[in-house]
This record gives structure tokens, C-alpha cells and sequence, in this order.
């Protein structure tokens, strides 16, 4: 028994970025928890979905990805990648300025820049959705949502081991500066999310 929990425990270098990824800590507006990981993207995966909530509204939700391949991964340019998905909810006039997928980008590569995560191979897309309703429905407002997918490679430090927490923490403030929360005050340290937050 002892030969086979050997073989079957997960690499090292893998099981502290996902003691990292649970240490994150988030602002108390996201309840984040853990999900099933994709199976068959990486040898190793672990994944948590978030949910931003304001007075009792769901205003952005997403998901973030760890992948890890100990053999390494060219298109990777690193044996870790992170993958993430943000939704949130947007002023449906919004969606008509042509600058608003350039906005949603910056949102990622300043929040990765500001929490120090350091990363390679950036790749992604920004999608702007309005949902107009007809019929039955007609009397429904028009709604609007920006979604941005993304992933990137983070840079290991220089003991060689990846800051999972730094991007993790990244792609909640994302999360946030989509929903339109206004950024956290110089000084003020988010609190680690629970899980069962919503229930308290």
C-alpha cells in the first residue's frame, strides 16, 4: 500500500501550487471554492470558480485553472500554465466602444504586473455579448456581459519555484475590477475566502 500512495502522489513542485492556490486571499465580495481540474489538458490540474457578489447580487463569476506538465511544454514555453475565465455583467452601451476588449486585456496584464506575477506566452481573447429579449419577453432589458479567457505561463522565482498565489490573487482582482468594484484602498489587506462564505 505504502509503494502505491508513493506512485500515485502528485509531483512536489505541483502539490505547493496547489497549497498556494488555496492560500490565495481574495476581497470578502468573492466567494471562491474548488471545482473539478480538466483531465486531459495536463498530466496535473487544479481548479477553483469564483462568484462576486454585491448585496446579494451575482455581478461576476469566473474560473481559474492551474495546468502542470513536470516534462515541460513548448507551446507553454514552462511546465506550469495558468488558465483563466472571467464573465461580469456591463452597461450595455459599453459594449459599442470598440476600445472595451483592449480595456479588458489591460485589466489582466496590470493586475498579473501589480501583484508582481511574473509570466510568459500570454494568450487570450475578449468577447463583448449583449442579449436582447423578444416575444413574451420584450419587456426584458437588454443585458450585457464582457468575457475574457486567457492564459499564461508563470515565471519561476529564483529558488525555481512558481508563485501560484501572486496570479492567483491577480485573476480575483480582475474578477472585481470587471464587476466595477473600486480597487482596495493602499494598506488594506483582502481576507482569505471561506468556503461557505455565502451561508455566514
Amino acid at each position: 500500500m505504502g509503494a502505491r500512495k508513493q506512485v500515485d502522489a502528485p509531483p512536489a513542485e505541483f502539490a505547493e501550487a496547489v497549497s498556494q492556490l488555496r492560500g490565495a486571499r481574495f476581497r470578502p465580495e468573492v466567494f471562491v471554492e474548488e471545482m473539478p481540474a480538466p483531465q486531459r489538458i495536463a498530466p496535473h490540474a487544479a481548479a477553483v470558480s469564483a462568484d462576486v457578489t454585491v448585496d446579494g447580487d451575482d455581478v461576476a463569476t469566473g474560473r481559474l485553472v492551474i495546468l502542470y506538465d513536470p516534462a515541460g511544454n513548448d507551446a507553454w514555453q514552462s511546465t506550469f500554465r495558468c488558465v483563466a475565465y472571467v464573465r461580469a455583467a456591463v452597461e450595455p452601451e459599453m459594449v459599442t466602444d470598440a476600445l472595451l476588449g483592449g480595456v479588458g486585456w489591460t485589466w489582466l496584464m496590470e493586475a498579473l504586473a501589480d501583484r508582481g506575477a511574473d509570466f510568459l506566452a500570454p494568450s487570450g481573447t475578449v468577447t463583448r455579448v449583449v442579449s436582447e429579449s423578444f416575444g413574451g419577453m420584450a419587456d426584458d432589458d437588454a443585458t450585457a456581459e464582457i468575457e475574457i479567457r486567457a492564459s499564461w505561463s508563470p515565471v519561476p522565482g529564483p529558488a525555481g519555484l512558481v508563485d501560484v498565489t501572486r496570479h492567483a490573487e491577480a485573476w480575483g482582482e480582475v474578477l472585481c475590477t470587471a464587476a466595477g468594484l473600486p480597487p482596495v484602498p493602499p494598506g488594506v489587506v483582502a481576507m482569505p475566502t471561506r468556503r461557505g462564505q455565502r451561508g455566514q
